[in-house]
């Protein structure tokens, strides 16, 4: 058992950074990270060392945040309008700043498929059969949406390309 938490300990930064990617909250992300890690110990004799310890972990903390999506489907939060800022803040934006906005912005314009493929392969660098463990989805249609989100991203970030907010 020792061994299984200290593996699933070297997974945590790269269980953080997916989870950041996918809810853009660090709070929510932390909870959603919180909520795998709990399962994953709780279901540790679930587990084959067959596989990716960490496209294991991948694939629970994804079926959390799917779950969390849908029951905020159906329970939409409100917020109290004296929580809201009076004055916007805006921070100065320096060029590499603007353009790692732009690549975010236009992240979240993608369908919710394509942005999870993209982020498995190019954030986390799983294999492509990791990824598709992870979807639970053929290599094939992995390599599909990861083809799409791609083209999808270029013509949202080129110069002239579509405006953003049209996407949405």
């Amino acid at each position: 058992m020792s061994r299984f938490l200290d593996q699933v300990e070297e997974c945590v930064p790269a269980l953080r950074r997916y989870a950041r990617a996918l809810t853009h909250n660090s709070d929510i992300a932390d909870d959603l990270v919180q909520d795998c890690l709990e399962r994953a110990i709780r279901k540790s004799g679930l587990w084959r060392p067959t596989g990716s310890l960490q496209a294991w972990l991948f694939k629970m903390l994804l079926n959390i945040h799917r779950n969390n999506l849908r029951q905020r489907r159906r329970a939409p939060e409100s917020m109290p309008i004296a929580s809201l800022p009076v004055e916007p803040q805006v921070q100065s934006a320096s060029p590499g700043r603007l353009a790692f906005a732009e690549t975010a912005r236009a992240m979240q314009a993608l369908p919710a498929e394509q942005r999870e493929a993209l982020l498995l392969i190019a954030v986390e660098g799983l294999s492509y059969t990791e990824a598709a463990g992870v979807l639970e989805i053929p290599v094939g249609t992995l390599m599909s949406r990861l083809g799409r989100a791609r083209a999808a991203l270029r013509s949202l970030t080129e110069e002239g390309g579509p405006k953003l907010r049209t996407m949405k």
